[in-house]
């Protein structure tokens, strides 16, 4: 799940976020992961996440919130509700930009937070899960 802006990727702040697509990392993720299903979903709208995430209708979970993470308390208490593997991602060092993104109120109801690997933290995210979780 990804949220606000993601759908930039690409040619949103490439100094920050790099220049690849979210559609040529998914390509690259379903490639290397292909016996594994790897959904998608973005959006710029907070309940259209929650909405998403209320599905529940997933193994595993790996969330970049976006914006979000830093004050959507509606998103944190959803997170809180689901009980399967869930790592929030961050493309950028969040610790290296505005004191605003140093807080993150969703982190605490993740398994475990990647931040300032790139576009990589997806991956790393996935191997984390199918390693640690799929059992």
């Amino acid at each position: 799940i990804n949220g606000p802006n993601l759908n930039l990727l690409g040619t949103r702040e490439p100094d920050i976020y790099g220049s690849v697509t979210m559609e040529r990392i998914l390509e690259t993720l379903r490639d290397e992961f292909s016996e594994n299903k790897i959904e998608f979903f973005q959006s710029n709208h907070e309940g259209a996440i929650i909405d998403r995430l209320q599905q529940n209708d997933f193994e595993a979970l790996v969330i970049n919130p976006g914006a979000f993470s830093h004050y959507s308390l509606a998103i944190a208490d959803c997170l809180k509700n689901v009980s399967k593997p869930k790592i929030e991602v961050h493309i950028s060092n969040i610790y290296k930009r505005e004191e605003f993104r140093h807080k993150s109120v969703t982190a605490a109801y993740s398994d475990a937070i990647l931040s300032g690997f790139g576009t990589e933290g997806y991956r790393l995210a996935l191997l984390y899960i199918l390693k640690t979780f799929n059992k």
